[in-house]
């Protein structure tokens, strides 16, 4: 079932407020999720750009011309459908007027939780003109493409956070603009003497890959499994910066529904437990059977999580032996073998 920001961002085309474009005019879908309904008369093809892969994967299913990053330029409209990230939602309005034509159409819409309302008054201070349209609990927003926008471009545009003085990332990316606690009291833990094959699933921008290359220096090579295709490119350049001789690759991979094609010795994860804005345990605990078909016999999971999320079933239903390692006010750090 698609979400009400979807069916928001339609509404104004449903209803016939915004004239639908025609089968002539090209069309860009930032933040892009199957599930949509054209009207009858949105005659218009659509390029669509989602660089989660569970959501990529949806709309290819639905056959719909996806890529994980935005390619042309000239487009006759744009529709911007919004998460939970502000720093995103800015950087997909700069990206539509980038590529957009000078009066063609920007559309955006989001849910309350998205911070669509004061993305809306921000953008309407511009003196761009357009309108606003509320429907299914969120509000769809629009304005035309204005011939100057240079300036809020480059204020909109993502920024690269630079953390720690050695790894970049970007608004969007998990713990974007500092080093995750959770994280940080994992790789506490991490072994001095490892010497086989490693993966780090959710490898979000590689801290962990990195903090593993740098205490185990007898590491045969390590893979990086990531859902988000921009925090994977980000983790690409840090492992590229910060750990240069250690063999590595990297996928775009959705965990919960592609398996691994090798085997590890060790896997090292900090599972995330938010698809959307609500948490889900399930996740996590999807992530956590994934490691465990992906570990060679005698193979290691160390993962790390919330202490009050439970996980300590789905570790003793899928590992031979499994324990806690160690816990603070805040997370825990459990490790399973196969």
């Amino acid at each position: 079932m698609s979400r009400d920001a979807l069916k928001t961002l339609f509404h104004p085309f449903e209803t016939g407020v915004v004239p639908a474009p025609g089968k002539d005019e090209r069309v860009l879908f930032l933040g892009a999720e199957a599930g949509y309904r054209l009207p009858a008369d949105f005659a218009a093809s659509i390029a669509a750009v989602q660089p989660l892969r569970p959501l990529y994967r949806g709309l290819e299913a639905s056959r719909a011309s996806v890529t994980p990053f935005v390619e042309g330029e000239d487009y006759d409209a744009a529709l911007i459908l919004c998460g939970k990230h502000k720093g995103e939602n800015e950087d997909r309005i700069a990206e539509a007027l980038k590529r957009t034509k000078i009066g063609g159409l920007i559309i955006v819409a989001g849910g309350k939780e998205d911070g669509i309302q004061s993305l809306r008054k921000r953008v309407a201070q511009l003196g761009w003109g357009g309108d606003s349209l509320p429907k299914y609990h969120g509000i769809a927003f629009w304005f035309g493409r204005p011939e100057d926008a240079d300036d809020v471009i480059a204020k909109f545009a993502k920024k690269p956070v630079r953390v720690e003085g050695r790894f970049d990332a970007a608004p969007g990316m998990f713990s974007h603009e500092r080093i995750d606690a959770g994280s940080e009291l994992l790789a506490s833990r991490l072994p001095e003497d490892f010497k086989g094959h490693a993966a780090d699933f959710g490898a979000g921008w590689g801290y962990l890959s990195v903090m593993l290359a740098g205490k185990s220096p007898g590491l045969k090579g390590i893979d990086l499994f990531e859902a988000d295709y921009h925090a994977l490119e980000a983790a690409r350049a840090n492992l590229k910066a910060n750990a240069p001789n250690v063999p590595t690759r990297f996928y775009w991979q959705d965990l919960t529904s592609e398996e691994t094609r090798d085997k590890y010795d060790l896997i090292v994860m900090n599972p995330p437990f938010h698809e959307t804005q609500a948490a889900d345990p399930a996740l996590g605990a999807a992530m956590i059977k994934a490691a465990a078909k992906a570990l060679k016999i005698g193979g290691r999971l160390m993962l790390v999580a919330n202490r009050g999320l439970p996980y300590e079933p789905v570790m003793a239903e899928t590992f031979k032996e499994w324990g806690e390692t160690c816990r603070n006010a805040r997370f825990k750090v459990l490790w399973g073998k196969r």
